[in-house]
């Protein structure tokens, strides 16, 4: 379970190795862009939100707003946090389309009580298990994080958080300040068989308990040797931008009707529960919030 080499959160607190010289990497390197694209991706899906409604999401650890860019592609709004200075004003040079809030995820999500449909984070949680000063005790900033994300999520609503625990005790650790929290819910693990391509989604319920989703299994062999040959090329060339080319091959706008109505008809063959076609789908909807 832990990663090769030296973890970055054993270099000192993230505030200090999220710098400019990193924040630069999140913008530049297409590696770092694609495998970000395909976590908050992944994360979307675990969050099973509703079919054409915009929801207002929370984005924890936000850093440069890549996972925002794809929320907002998605048709939904969001709010990031994030302790790293650079890592904002990068995401402010982006132009990223949400609101950005500085602040530590580990002294609380200081919004009102209901605030958010969901929340996705990528990469960050595991920070917290780490004291960068006497004054931090992991379980009390882990308890205070969790305890505040439930009281700011709507009841029923879910969060999903990518991680890289570093063992099976801290995972431990992390699952069972959630729980204590007032979360249900577990871990889902994708490709648990591969060294490369294994990730850990903790997928909490801030509602009554439902089912886990299952883990993904199956991963072709060429994508695990791209995931390892990959190289420095341009940003242009990450999966949104990809995804957005065939889009437009197939020459369909995107949250027009007609590619509502071709996104709902693939969820049917997947044998989804899709609401039924009327003269309102594909309509533009003003935003409830």
């Amino acid at each position: 379970m832990a990663c090769r080499g030296r973890r970055p959160e054993h270099g000192g607190p993230p505030e200090l190795f999220y710098d400019q010289n990193e924040a630069q990497k999140y913008m530049r390197n297409s590696r770092m862009i694609d495998v970000q694209t395909k976590m908050t991706g992944r994360a979307l899906e675990l969050l099973d939100l509703p079919d054409e409604k915009p929801c207002f999401l929370l984005d924890i650890g936000c850093g440069t707003g890549l996972s925002g860019d794809y929320l907002s592609e998605e048709g939904h709004y969001w709010v990031g946090i994030d302790i790293s200075l650079a890592m904002l004003d990068a995401a402010l040079d982006r132009e990223a389309q949400g609101d950005l809030l500085l602040g530590d995820m580990g002294q609380g999500i200081p919004f009102k009580p209901g605030s958010f449909d969901g929340c996705i984070s990528i990469s960050a949680v595991q920070w917290l298990c780490n004291a960068n000063k006497k004054s931090d005790i992991p379980a009390k900033r882990l308890y205070c994080f969790f305890s505040s994300l439930y009281s700011v999520l709507v009841r029923g609503a879910r969060a999903v958080l990518q991680l890289y625990p570093e063992n099976s005790e801290q995972l431990e650790l992390i699952t069972t300040q959630a729980i204590r929290a007032g979360f249900t819910g577990g871990v889902v693990v994708d490709y648990p068989n591969s060294a490369k391509a294994k990730k850990f989604y903790l997928c909490l319920f801030s509602g009554p308990s439902t089912f886990l989703p299952k883990g993904l299994h199956e991963i072709k062999e060429e994508e695990e040797a791209k995931e390892s040959t990959f190289t420095n090329r341009s940003s242009q060339l990450c999966l949104r931008h990809r995804v957005q080319n065939r889009i437009a091959r197939r020459g369909l706008v995107r949250k027009s009707r007609e590619w509502v109505l071709e996104k709902k008809e693939r969820r049917r063959r997947q044998g989804k529960e899709v609401r039924p076609d009327t003269q309102y789908t594909g309509r533009k909807r003003k935003p409830y919030f």
